[in-house]
C-alpha cells in the first residue's frame, strides 16, 4: 500500500490555548461611497472579530482617504492605512489585493488568519465568525458567498437576473454531481461555488505554502484558490460566509463583475462563465478525476484503463501521477490530455445543459448507492 494520504497539508503548529490573531486585508480606489460600511460591518462582527483591518488605498483621487480618517475614531477595530499609486503593469485590481494581503501576512504568523474582502462590500454580522468556524473543521482556506445589494440589483435589466439564475443552477447542479461522485472531506455538500475575493479567509501557514495570491490583473481569486487546489490544500466553500457587493455597472477593476453586468445590458454573451462546461463532460470529468487520485493514492493499482480514457502515452501519464501532491498530477491531466479539454456552454444551451444536468445528478445518485454496497465507480 501506498503511504499517500489525501490529507496532505501538514498540521498547523499551535501553541496551547493560542487564539489565532485576524487581519482584514482589503485593496481599495476610489470608494469614498462605500468604505464607511464596508468598515462598519467588519467592527460590528458578532462573535469573533478582526484584530485589525488593513486597508490598501491605490492611486485613489476622491474622498476615500479623508472618509477613513474621519471614521477611524469611531472604530473599535484598527484601521492601517498604506497609500500606493501602482502603475503600469502593477495598478491593477489584482496586484492590489495581492499587495495588501502581502503586507498583512507580513505581520502575523504561520497560526493566524488572514481574510480579504471588497471595499464596496457589507460583510454579514457572523462572517469572521463564519470563516473561523469552516477552519475550525479542518480548512485550510475557506470561500465565502458574494450577493448583490437588493438596492442594486432592482436597476439591472430582468434578463441578467434570469441568465445569471440559470447559470447558477447548472452550476449548482455540476458542483452536487461533483460532491457526490468524488466527494472532498473538507468541502461537503451544501456548499457553492464561488471563488471570489469578496470573501476569502486563509490560514497564514497556507498562504506562505502557496506563494500568496498571483499578482495578475484579474482572476487573482480563482487563480489563488487553484494555487492551493494545486498543493492539496483543504478548502472549504462556506454557504454560511456572505457578503453583500455592488452591483455598479461602472467598476474599478478591468474584467470584473461591473464590466460583464455592462456588457451584457447591452447583448447577451455568447459564451456563459468560463467555470462551466457541458454536464456530460463534468460528469465524465469528474469520474476520471476520481478514479486518478485512486490511482494516485496506491500507485500499485493497474492504471490501464485510464490512461486510455485521459489518451496520454505512458511516460506523460506516468509523470503526472507521480506528482508529490494529487492536484498537481491532476491538473498536469488536464493540460496535456485531450480527453480533458474544457468545452465552453453558449447560453443558448443552457435549458438543455439544466436538463442534463438532472438527470445526471439521478444517475450519480444511483452509482453512489451502488458504492455503498461495495461496488466501485466505472470510470473508463
Amino acid at each position: 500500500m501506498s503511504n499517500r494520504s489525501l490529507r496532505s497539508s501538514a498540521q498547523m503548529p499551535r501553541c496551547p490555548g493560542a487564539t489565532p490573531r485576524v487581519i482584514v486585508a482589503i485593496p481599495v480606489r476610489n470608494e469614498e461611497a462605500h468604505i464607511g460600511r464596508c468598515l462598519q460591518a467588519l467592527d460590528e462582527q458578532v462573535d469573533a472579530t478582526a484584530d485589525r483591518i488593513v486597508l490598501l488605498l491605490n492611486c485613489c483621487t476622491d474622498g476615500t482617504d479623508s472618509a477613513v480618517r474621519k471614521l477611524k475614531p469611531y472604530l473599535s477595530t484598527t484601521v492601517d492605512i498604506i497609500e500606493r499609486n501602482l502603475r503600469g503593469t502593477q495598478a491593477t485590481a489584482g496586484f492590489a489585493r495581492s499587495l495588501a494581503m502581502r503586507y498583512a501576512a507580513d505581520t502575523l504568523g504561520d497560526q493566524d488568519i488572514l481574510l480579504t474582502t471588497d471595499a464596496d462590500g457589507v460583510v454579514a454580522p457572523n462572517w469572521i465568525a463564519a470563516n473561523l468556524a469552516a477552519m475550525n473543521m479542518g480548512a485550510d482556506a475557506v470561500c465565502g458567498r458574494a450577493v448583490l445589494d437588493p438596492n442594486d440589483a432592482h436597476l439591472i435589466p430582468p434578463h441578467l437576473h434570469e441568465d445569471d439564475a440559470r447559470e447558477r443552477r447548472l452550476s449548482g447542479l455540476l458542483d452536487e454531481i461533483a460532491s457526490m461522485l468524488d466527494p472532498d472531506p473538507y468541502d461537503p455538500w451544501p456548499r457553492h461555488c464561488e471563488d471570489s475575493g469578496a470573501s476569502i479567509a486563509v490560514r497564514v501557514s497556507a498562504w506562505r505554502r502557496a506563494g500568496g495570491m498571483p499578482s495578475v490583473p484579474c482572476g487573482e481569486d480563482r487563480a489563488f484558490i487553484a494555487k492551493l487546489r494545486n498543493i492539496d490544500l483543504r478548502v472549504r466553500h462556506a454557504p454560511e460566509a456572505v457578503v453583500t457587493v455592488s452591483g455598479r455597472t461602472q467598476g474599478r477593476a478591468n474584467g470584473g463583475m461591473a464590466d460583464t453586468i455592462r456588457r451584457r445590458m447591452i447583448k447577451q454573451d455568447e459564451f456563459t462563465d468560463a467555470a462551466l462546461e457541458p454536464a456530460a463532460d463534468r460528469y465524465r470529468r469528474v469520474l476520471l478525476r476520481h478514479e486518478a487520485r485512486r490511482l494516485w493514492i496506491n500507485q500499485r493499482a493497474s492504471m490501464d484503463a485510464l490512461m486510455a480514457a485521459v489518451d496520454l502515452p505512458p511516460r506523460t501519464f506516468r509523470a503526472a501521477l507521480g506528482a508529490p501532491f494529487f492536484g498537481q498530477a491532476w491538473a498536469m491531466l488536464e493540460r496535456a490530455s485531450p480527453a480533458l479539454t474544457s468545452r465552453r456552454v453558449r447560453f443558448v444551451e443552457l435549458e438543455a445543459e439544466i436538463e442534463l444536468a438532472l438527470q445526471l445528478r439521478k444517475q450519480a445518485s444511483g452509482l453512489m448507492e451502488k458504492q455503498s454496497h461495495g461496488h466501485e465507480f466505472v470510470t473508463a
